[in-house]
């Protein structure tokens, strides 16, 4: 996935919450957010996230 940034909604780990503040989640990182998280993983460790994982086409 070199050069390419990551698509949280295809992401299995992704979802959206019911907090207003914070209506973005990762379910592997264990967090809620106000961006994306693959944009607040980039900002606080300057790389991709290496968690992501294509959602299943079920």
């Amino acid at each position: 996935m070199a050069g390419k940034s990551v698509n949280c909604y295809k992401c299995k780990h992704f979802f959206i919450t019911w907090d207003r503040n914070f209506p973005y989640g990762c379910k592997a990182y264990n967090f809620k957010s106000r961006l994306l998280p693959s944009i607040e993983v980039k900002s606080a460790s300057g790389k991709e996230c290496l968690s992501f994982e294509r959602k299943d086409k079920g």
